[in-house]
């Protein structure tokens, strides 16, 4: 019996994939190990984030680096320190920031529900541009003496808010010298993200460590200018500033260091493979008169999001045919045993390798095929 049937909760198949809702990611057994192990000792914690830093930082690029509470944590601490520096005096008035600067800039087309999270320290996004885009003059035009940073919500090869993209709103950052805070948090695959985001000149960068990387779900870390990461680590756990309820242990720290070790383009280039594999077997598995399989690529020349988990699958329901819509279906998957957990939008379900562990898959194929003939009888 495992720990969740002791719990009474139910495992469930991820084909979605790597949610935080559903639990991130799997945790390579190499960082489970290290977890364990450090849980056998105690050691100083401000040293602990220190070394893992710098390690994190050598194979980013960056000047330095810091491990927080998942990505959302490293937003507020990134806030937080280009408020106040490592200033004590000022980090403890936070968020009693009546003459701090306080104004964050935010593209429009960039803005979403994670953008919010940079106003817990106090400040007030102040978003420029269209849904459609926004120029470098609308930046420009939107700086006062109040701006505090520049928010940047990267999407890979997505147009105004990729690499290209990017670059320009840096260069407006470093004219007026007002540094640009990046979410990066899901964007890895492409292994490149790890290094050219902050190459750009970007001032933080956050990033996931629960997602593709396959470290604890409830780390993250942040990479950047070495005196902005020096203040975020002074406002970090243990000291009694912004981040102290943003606690990471000892076995989290390791845990997403040993992981972002084993993330190699070699290993990377490795699951891919399998993805690949695994979709084809879907499209030739479930290709039916009711149901059109096919797999799903972004085209980054198109400025589709190409981040995270591809390929995939994608079915299509003759809902008319089958009598029975894509959303029954998906219902009826995560009410099987074991839930089967997949992105449904209109009459499409689509399926996502990245998380699947072995012979999952069939057990999916299977449940389909059950669920569609089912309704067929």
């Amino acid at each position: 019996m495992s720990i969740y049937d002791k719990l009474g909760v139910k495992r469930i198949i991820n084909a979605w994939g790597t949610l935080t809702s559903l639990g991130g990611s799997i945790m390579l057994p190499e960082v489970i190990e290290a977890m364990n192990e450090a849980a056998k000792a105690f050691v100083d914690m401000n040293e602990l984030h220190r070394k893992a830093g710098r390690i994190i930082a050598e194979i980013t690029g960056a000047e330095d680096a810091y491990v927080t509470s998942g990505a959302a944590a490293a937003l507020v601490l990134a806030v937080s320190a280009c408020m106040t520096g490592d200033d004590p005096e000022k980090m403890a008035r936070i968020p009693y920031i009546d003459g701090f600067k306080n104004e964050i800039i935010l593209p429009l087309i960039q803005d979403n529900q994670y953008a919010r999270l940079l106003c817990i320290p106090g400040a007030r996004l102040v978003k420029v541009g269209t849904k459609d885009g926004y120029s470098p003059k609308d930046i420009e035009d939107a700086i006062t003496d109040k701006t505090l940073a520049i928010a940047f919500m990267f999407f890979t090869s997505k147009k105004g808010c990729d690499l290209e993209a990017l670059r320009k709103v840096v260069k407006i950052g470093k004219k007026h010298g007002i540094p640009v805070i990046v979410d990066a948090a899901a964007e890895l695959p492409p292994i490149e993200n790890l290094r050219d985001i902050v190459a750009t000149g970007a001032d933080l960068v956050a990033f996931s460590g629960g997602k593709d990387i396959r470290g604890p779900n409830d780390t993250g870390f942040i990479i950047g200018r070495a005196d902005l990461i020096r203040a975020i680590r002074a406002h970090g756990c243990p000291n009694c500033y912004m981040g102290r309820p943003m606690k990471v242990s000892k076995e989290q720290i390791v845990g997403l260091v040993v992981a972002l070790q084993h993330y190699t383009r070699e290993a990377v280039e490795v699951r891919k493979k399998r993805w690949e594999k695994i979709v084809e077997y879907f499209v030739r598995e479930l290709s039916s008169e009711h149901v059109k399989a096919e797999r799903l690529m972004p085209d980054p020349s198109k400025h589709e999001y190409s981040a995270q988990g591809w390929p995939r699958a994608c079915l299509t329901i003759n809902e008319k045919e089958l009598g029975m819509t894509a959303k029954e279906i998906n219902e009826e998957l995560r009410r099987g045993d074991p839930p089967i957990y997949a992105q449904q939008t209109g009459n499409q379900i689509i399926l996502n390798p990245q998380c699947l562990q072995d012979g999952e898959e069939k057990i999916i194929v299977r449940r389909i095929k059950e669920i569609i003939n089912k309704k067929l009888d």
